[in-house]
């Protein structure tokens, strides 16, 4: 498909530019994975990155051209877990990631947590939509997994490190409460029905 016929799709049709960037993103996710256990950590963080800039520009993109679909409402925000929780699993396995079991237990157990309310709560017509503290959360993994990556790159980086550590915790932190506040709203909408 070229980029005029994907700006041209019709509203409601899947083959659009946002869900393609979304497909392009989930075979980078994976890549990023692969490359994790196999030491590659300079293209691990590369091709991190440019996933995680498309979650932006198809959300963008969809919301500006009108190519919002029940697709893309759905893959997005899998392909998003996806390549936070694969990533923070496979740096489990990498020595001096500071990613432990446990660590990336919590970031899945969130995101399955959160999944299933807005299932419930969308199921059977609320609203459950992402807030700003989930976006901020993703927004601190992020940072999270590029800190670490580097200063897997650059072991003898003491300040790199010590910022890697930093945003790791913090973003465990977050993904917590974030996990708590969604838990909270979504027993307040499902005590309305």
């Amino acid at each position: 498909m070229t980029t005029t016929t994907a700006m041209n799709a019709k509203p409601g049709s899947i083959y659009n530019v946002p869900n393609a960037l979304t497909t392009v993103r989930f075979g980078l996710a994976i890549a990023v994975m692969a490359l994790l256990p196999m030491g590659n950590m300079m293209a691990a963080l590369v091709i991190f990155i440019i996933a995680v800039s498309t979650d932006w520009m198809d959300g963008y993109w969809a919301r500006k051209y009108g190519q919002v679909t029940k697709l893309g409402r759905i893959f997005d925000p899998f392909v998003d877990k996806i390549i936070i929780c694969g990533t923070f699993i496979a740096l489990v396995e990498v020595v001096g990631s500071g990613v432990a079991s446990w660590m990336a237990t919590i970031i899945v157990a969130r995101e399955l947590l959160v999944t299933s309310l807005r299932a419930i709560i969308e199921g059977s017509g609320g609203d459950f939509s992402a807030n700003q503290l989930g976006k901020w959360k993703m927004v601190l993994q992020c940072a999270a997994v590029i800190a670490i990556l580097l200063s897997l790159i650059n072991p003898d980086v003491q300040w790199i490190r010590i910022a890697g550590q930093g945003f790791l915790w913090s973003s465990i932190a977050l993904t917590l409460y974030s996990g708590y506040v969604y838990v909270i709203a979504a027993s307040k909408e499902l005590s309305k029905s």
